[in-house]
């Protein structure tokens, strides 16, 4: 039996194993930004090392699913193949039962544990009363012989992304699911996980343990998970808000899923202030948009902006951009790179104009100050003046973002030198045409 894994971050103090959800695919994850995110967060602090379970993503096929035994002796197998003699093991959702099954296990390999969103068992019972009845969850199975692999599925009680995901995200999800698993291979394996319960288990753990989920995720209830927490000596629930059973996503900051996940494996916290850096900020206002909410009224303003954030949340998602305030009518998000930045904007405008709004936006790079999730500086101020200098639906950059967008393809229109509010001296304004 081959189990295919991966190594990341070499070189880092502590090694930290991802055991994934119900299905995963190594290669294929590097084709997911989301994905791409949380390897390259964890990679940061840590040895991650990731693997794909036996019968799913680039691991051996196999008949039947494997059990909560077997499935627990390939963490040790990938540890020892890796040279990893301990490390903290992280359960990622179904990955969260061979997770705390291991750490009880072998604890001298355990230096920690970490759950994300998987409750001790799927199915209602005596002295648990969340999840599916016996009977509902079995049929939602047998409706995967001849539906694998199903919308509903990655939106419910599959990838619980949650009914207000994007459709492009939904799709990107469904061409994943398909190549990591066979439709035999998925039902067997969601059979089995109707069958597994590992209350018994949880109090003979004896390993520092964080267990973690979002307050509405679609799949492990918050109560489920704070019972969890109650079985397991010393654990801890950490809560984040958002209604996914995913660590990132439209409108999720997984920072701070990122910065609880360091803090337990390095014990030390990531710097919260006090952080300087390089950043390319987008500064995107709504023109006009007293007068429009005065028109439309409450009700169908508030509607409105819903739908801008949303489809600007999608866009800020495929261009690996991160919201950070949407205080007001206004959003700023910070990018790695000015391009990614500008196309970003272009393509919130796009959406945005279909349903009747007209934006500006202002984009600069410049060094930073984090201060927990804000960031603060006259770059920030410097952005916003920008935008503040533009017409509806331009973006409206500086000389800086034109100098470092070069071999973009991108093109700039020379507005002159002007004297910004609030910023000292002048500065050459550039607009990108659409």
């Amino acid at each position: 039996m081959a189990i295919a894994y991966q190594v990341t971050g070499e070189g880092r103090p502590v090694d930290l194993v991802l055991a994934p959800g119900t299905v995963s695919h190594l290669a294929l994850n590097w084709d997911r930004p989301a994905a791409v995110r949380t390897i390259e967060r964890l990679s940061s602090f840590a040895r991650l090392i990731r693997f794909d379970k036996r019968g799913t993503g680039m691991s051996d096929r196999v008949t039947n699913a494997a059990t909560i035994e077997e499935r627990t002796d390939d963490i040790r197998a990938v540890m020892d193949a890796a040279g990893s003699e301990s490390a903290v093991v992280f359960g990622a959702s179904e990955g969260g039962w061979m997770s705390c099954v291991f750490a009880a296990q072998y604890p001298e390999r355990s230096r920690g544990l970490i759950v994300w969103g998987c409750p001790a068992t799927m199915i209602r019972k005596p002295g648990h009363p969340w999840g599916y009845e016996q009977e509902q969850y079995a049929q939602m199975v047998k409706a995967l012989r001849h539906s694998w692999p199903s919308e509903e599925y990655v939106r419910t009680w599959g990838a619980g992304l949650g009914p207000d995901a994007p459709k492009e995200l939904a799709d990107e999800w469904l061409t994943y699911i398909q190549a990591a698993a066979t439709p035999a291979a998925i039902v067997a394996l969601e059979e089995m996980n109707g069958q597994v319960d590992i209350r018994d288990v949880l109090p003979s753990l004896k390993v520092p343990t964080l267990i973690l989920v979002r307050e509405r995720d679609p799949i492990a209830s918050v109560e489920a998970m704070r019972d969890m927490t109650r079985l397991v000596p010393g654990a801890r629930l950490l809560v984040f808000p958002g209604a996914s059973h995913q660590i990132g996503g439209p409108g999720l900051d997984p920072e701070p899923v990122y910065a609880a996940i360091e803090e337990f494996v390095t014990g030390s916290a990531p710097a919260a202030s006090g952080e300087r850096f390089l950043a390319t900020i987008l500064v995107l206002d709504i023109v006009e948009s007293t007068q429009r909410a005065a028109l439309l009224g409450d009700a169908a303003w508030r509607n409105l902006l819903e739908e801008h954030y949303l489809h600007a949340r999608r866009e800020l998602e495929r261009h690996r951009g991160v919201e950070v305030d949407t205080a007001g009518d206004g959003l700023l998000a910070t990018f790695d790179g000015p391009a990614a930045a500008i196309r970003c904007a272009r393509a919130i405008q796009s959406a945005d104009r279909a349903v009747g709004l007209s934006t500006r936006a202002g984009v600069h790079c410049g060094e930073v100050e984090r201060a927990g999730r804000a960031i603060r500086g006259i770059a920030v101020h410097l952005a916003a003046r920008l935008a503040a200098a533009g017409q509806a639906d331009e973006v409206v950059v500086s000389a800086t973002v034109r100098d470092l967008a070069a071999g973009s393809g991108l093109r700039f229109e020379d507005r002159g030198v002007r004297e910004l509010k609030g910023v000292p001296g002048s500065l050459q304004v550039l607009a990108v045409p659409r």
